[in-house]
């Protein structure tokens, strides 16, 4: 039996009985999970066409993985604000999660860093090869890991708790790693790797990206913004100067605003660890003194 729909009061205080939602509501966030899977299946497509002289195509699933982070964060504010959340869209979302910014970053990391080295380097040709897809592998597992976690723990709290609550993530998001892994590759306008220096530098970069998520290291959630405050000038202002940016200076943007949240998290945790060295420590437990005669 379909559970019956919510019901909303009407605006206005007419003393109308209030009017159900809706059913058609319910496949709005649907329909932004479906666009986020779309996106990412375009990025694997474009990944298997991409090579050195049609570097292009990196450069496009970089791009469409950046535009399913959008709609990721999108899917699920609306489904809270319309009050259309269910169980089907949240398992919906982790499995898109798991597909966009799981597979498909993972496939670029190694495509993209790895697969266009040249030959001529040898046995560490073949060396970088293997390594590089085990950092892609760990990359993909630390994601679903960290989906997983996030579905199963009923309050999750940060190792570096500080102000605990929905402000912050345990650990880096998946959108937020496979943002990374994207904003590096649109600032290289998808022009791969060639040298074996770089090749080792970005494979510490993306098993670091993955460790990160599935850290207990607190991240900034960005929930706490409230797009039904009275006074939301000031968001629209910031939220177009952004857009803006993002048009006509995206690679450098993006890449700035990646390595912002990946150090934010960093920030914190180490922030919270020298608060704590630096703290007197606590006094010792108290005991009763022991009569004697």
């Amino acid at each position: 039996m379909v559970p019956d729909a919510p019901e909303v009061q009407k605006p206005g205080g007419d003393g109308r009985p209030p009017r159900r939602l809706s059913k058609g509501m319910y496949i709005l966030p649907s329909l932004f999970t479906t666009a986020n899977i779309a996106f990412g299946y375009y990025a694997i497509l474009q990944i298997t066409h991409g090579t050195s002289a049609d570097a292009w195509h990196y450069d496009n699933a970089a791009k469409a993985i950046g535009f399913a982070v959008l709609f990721d964060g999108l899917d699920g504010r609306i489904a809270r604000m319309t009050g259309t959340s269910s169980d089907f869209g949240k398992e919906l979302d982790s499995l898109a999660d798991v597909i966009t910014f799981g597979v498909a970053p993972a496939l670029l990391a190694w495509m993209w860093g790895f697969g266009q080295l040249p030959s001529n380097l040898g046995e560490l040709y073949n060396k970088l090869l293997q390594f590089g897809a085990i950092a892609s592998f760990l990359f993909l597992m630390a994601g679903a890991s960290r989906l997983a976690r996030f579905n199963i723990t009923s309050n999750p709290q940060p190792s570096n708790p500080g102000r605990p609550g929905k402000k912050y993530f345990v650990g880096m998001p998946i959108p937020a790693g496979a943002g990374v892994i994207a904003a590096v590759v649109h600032f290289s306008e998808g022009d791969p790797i060639t040298s074996w220096w770089t090749a080792i530098t970005w494979m510490l970069m993306v098993v670091a990206v993955g460790y990160l998520m599935v850290s207990t290291w607190r991240f900034y959630s960005f929930k706490d913004i409230d797009f039904r405050s009275r006074q939301p000038f000031q968001l629209v202002i910031l939220f177009g100067l952004l857009f803006a940016a993002v048009r006509f200076y995206s690679k450098w943007v993006l890449f700035v605003i990646a390595l912002l949240y990946v150090f934010s998290g960093v920030f914190w945790r180490l922030k919270w660890i020298f608060r704590r060295k630096g703290s007197p420590p606590p006094p010792p437990a108290y005991t009763a003194a022991s009569q004697t005669s």
